[in-house]
């Protein structure tokens, strides 16, 4: 797009019947490859939960209080020409179009940003840049910190979501809407069957029939390192935060949102660098769930939804936002830096819906991380327990068979984009049939043989978890390379709805060993030799109740969350060959194996 030149998009001005109003606007944009004029399930209400808004309907929130809406089509999606090339073109296309949005007759200079998802990584993407005229920003649900740890990327592992989301956006492309033999064809991948059948070759693949989507996807996959390519504006924002614009910003996510950490970590370096105000909101949710008061099959309550949060519903809380940044309201900011959702403590029942009442409650803070938090160690024990008092000197190690050709199962977590393979949440962790990789007799995930478990006795009193999570782990490998996986549970004890207990995932991490000294050097393993490791996963928010148990489990796949590692140290996303890897942690003094969890104390 040409700096002289309108952006594809659908712009709604002030009006009077049916006329524009002359004068000079702020300007709100939303750029999104998902179609400007296509209406979105997310943008639902409280009130509404079954009828999302239209396009029209959201602008037109705005467009009554005096502000042009903007929104426009991402290169090479729908109405907009050029090549989509996912990411990378965001941050000059989104810069150039401020400046034009700047220079129009009917702008007063002034711009907001806003939207979900890809549409928030568009605004972080332009923000690198500091382009003319922006002011304020609402980031739900995305704006990369650093792809490499969170979208993309994890740990080394590659996010296979990337491959999911793909194939789905390229049944919308314009190469697909435009030719039915292609659409046809591509309606007629077997995605289940393809993921059943990794490794793959290039020109191989369930998006062989858009090559483009098949380039970028395999390009992403096999950057295995964190070089150059990770640090273009676009999917870096940790690069350019000097120069990051100054503009009024929300961070919003979910502790079952894929992109929890990106929030955190952006709220974090620009609420110490910026002038305007920078403020973090973290719910209960999966991504863009906002108005949802369950995220898998775990329910928090009505006053979980940032709807209830009492300043309306998100368009009403989005223009309070941009009255105050963009017009110079009077209006005094009600909110505090941080507003968060502490999970659990609710009833444990069944609802009539079939989900787990986890509950949770809404908490103010001045900062974060949280500043009066405690980091914790738990250790791992020989035995199972996981206790804040160290090992014996003699424990044995454990030692199990991880087969990559028999992963373990994702069930829930930070998941999104990966239907029909995967879907985010809180879950109970068994098998089951609609869980993709499971086989019967549908056993929980603690049976396996290669899932270790570690865990607490029953807690004698209420126990707040909030912040990121970290497993310091001293492992071996009888092979070059491998993965370790950790998953924090809230186990419940047995009840009358769940007589078994439940097992609900709160926050996992995964870290590919080859990466366990340098994300820009990898060095594989010596087979047998015993290496300290640091598993981070996203940050979570969580309160165990008495009588509940603080677990760990520990294993070396999450899959199709993550790619399968072969074990035998081929380049990322290449090797065609696999072996069964015999893993082990260390649980002894010498090698104290041990997560940290920052532990909030007791407040009045």
């Amino acid at each position: 797009m040409g700096s002289g030149s309108p952006p594809t998009s659908g712009a709604r001005r002030p009006a009077r019947g049916g006329k524009a109003v002359a004068g000079r606007f702020p300007v709100i944009l939303e750029r999104t490859p998902y179609g400007r004029n296509v209406t979105s399930f997310r943008d639902i209400t409280q009130a509404s939960p079954k009828t999302p808004k239209t396009r029209a309907e959201v602008a037109a929130t705005y467009v009554r209080q005096g502000y042009v809406v903007v929104f426009q089509d991402c290169r090479g999606r729908y109405d907009s020409e050029g090549e989509f090339v996912k990411y990378l073109s965001e941050g000059a296309d989104g810069f150039d179009t401020c400046r034009w949005l700047a220079a129009q007759s009917w702008s007063d200079g002034r711009i907001g940003t806003m939207g979900l998802s890809y549409a928030a990584h568009t605004q972080a993407a332009l923000a690198c840049l500091a382009p003319p005229g922006l002011k304020a920003m609402v980031l739900d649900c995305g704006g990369f910190a650093n792809a490499y740890q969170d979208g993309i990327r994890q740990g080394g592992a590659f996010e296979l979501k990337q491959v999911t989301w793909a194939y789905n956006l390229g049944l919308e492309s314009p190469e697909a809407q435009k030719n039915p033999r292609l659409m046809a064809a591509l309606k007629a991948v077997d995605i289940k069957a393809w993921f059943g059948s990794m490794p793959w070759k290039a020109g191989h693949t369930p998006l062989s029939l858009i090559p483009d989507y098949e380039a970028y996807v395999l390009d992403q996959w096999r950057h295995g390192d964190f070089d150059a390519y990770w640090k273009q504006v676009g999917i870096y924002a940790e690069g350019s935060y000097d120069r990051f614009s100054d503009a009024a910003m929300i961070h919003m996510s979910g502790w079952y949102d894929a992109y929890s950490r990106s929030t955190t970590d952006n709220y974090v370096a620009l609420a110490k660098r910026k002038k305007g105000p920078v403020r973090l909101i973290m719910g209960p949710w999966t991504h863009g769930a906002r108005s949802t008061t369950y995220s898998g099959d775990i329910d928090f309550g009505p006053a979980s939804t940032l709807d209830a949060l009492g300043h309306g519903d998100y368009d009403a809380q989005r223009l309070a936002w941009f009255d105050r940044h963009l017009k110079g309201s009077s209006l005094a900011d009600p909110d505090p830096p941080v507003r968060l959702f502490v999970m659990g403590g609710g009833s444990g029942l069944k609802t009539p819906e079939g989900r787990l009442m986890h509950g949770g409650r809404w908490r103010t803070e001045s900062a974060w991380p949280i500043t009066d938090a405690r980091l914790t160690a738990f250790h791992l024990h020989g035995d199972g327990g996981l206790s804040s008092k160290p090992q014996a000197a003699a424990a044995q190690p454990i030692t199990y068979d991880f087969d990559p050709g028999r992963p373990v199962p994702s069930i829930g977590g930070t998941i999104t984009s990966g239907e029909p393979l995967m879907r985010g949440g809180g879950f109970d962790q068994r098998e089951g049939p609609t869980v993709y990789g499971s086989r019967q007799p549908y056993l929980p995930l603690e049976a396996r043989p290669d899932v270790l478990v570690f865990q607490t006795p029953p807690l004698t009193e209420d126990i707040e978890v909030t912040g990121a999570i970290v497993a310091n782990l001293w492992i071996a490998s009888d092979g070059p390379d491998t993965d370790f996986t950790i998953k924090l549970i809230d186990l419940y004890p047995p009840s009358q709805d769940y007589p078994e207990g439940y097992a609900l995932n709160l926050t996992d991490g995964i870290l590919r060993c080859r990466y366990r000294d340098s994300w820009e050097t990898p060095s594989l393993m010596t087979p047998g030799q015993a290496y300290p490791i640091k598993v981070t996963a996203f940050p979570t928010s969580n309160l165990f109740k008495a009588g509940h148990r603080i677990r760990l489990d520990v294993s070396s796949s999450n899959f199709p969350h993550f790619d399968v590692n072969p074990n035998t140290g081929a380049p990322e996303g290449t090797g065609l060959t696999r072996r069964v890897a015999k893993n082990t942690v260390y649980v002894d003094a010498t090698r104290p194996s041990h997560v940290v969890l920052p532990v909030v104390p007791k407040r009045a």
